[in-house]
């Protein structure tokens, strides 16, 4: 009897430990944009969703930019079927950690001379400690960039992470059309 118990509570933690990644809020980040404003997030006055992609390694940061082409046609400028039905604030974030914090200066420097204004408004850079991203979110490898979709209140509702794929992009698509 007494093992019958404990098989079911350690089913029930293992069934129970996926909601608990599901409903993982995201922590508060402020970030600089290229104008110089600051930005939080979560923000609690956005209108919809919140889409978040992180990249906090020199080698995750081209895979990043991979993603802002297709990702900012598609869910900020509304290029693509159900664009139009859906609300989100999209931010492409670049973190400067450890190490890296010293290329924070020079990097915006390059972003403010080279950036199309328009993707600019949704570029956050950010600088301090990922301790609290990794534990809070999960992020297990720093050579692959990390995408969230946040509710209102910072809930994550959806995650991908890696190379860009159209697959990808339209699951968090349809995510934000839920």
């Amino acid at each position: 009897m007494r093992t019958l118990h404990f098989v079911v509570v350690l089913l029930a933690a293992h069934l129970a430990a996926p909601a608990i990644a599901q409903t993982a809020t995201f922590p508060p980040l402020e970030g600089e944009k290229a104008d110089g404003s600051r930005v939080r997030l979560p923000d609690p006055a956005a209108k919809g969703f919140t889409v978040v992609g992180l990249a906090y390694s020199q080698k995750a940061s081209p895979m990043l930019e991979e993603w802002a082409e297709p990702a900012f046609l598609r869910l900020v400028a509304k290029h693509g079927l159900f664009a139009g039905t859906y609300e989100a604030d999209v931010w492409f974030i670049p973190m400067f950690i450890g190490g890296n914090k010293a290329a924070y200066e020079p990097s915006m420097k390059r972003f403010r001379k080279s950036a199309d204004p328009e993707v600019a408004e949704h570029v956050l850079f950010y600088q301090g400690g990922i301790e609290v991203f990794e534990q809070a979110l999960g992020l297990h490898d720093k050579d692959i960039p990390y995408f969230f979709v946040l509710d209102r209140e910072g809930r994550v509702v959806h995650r991908t992470e890696g190379t860009f794929s159209l697959e990808k992009l339209d699951a968090i698509e349809e995510r934000l059309m839920e």
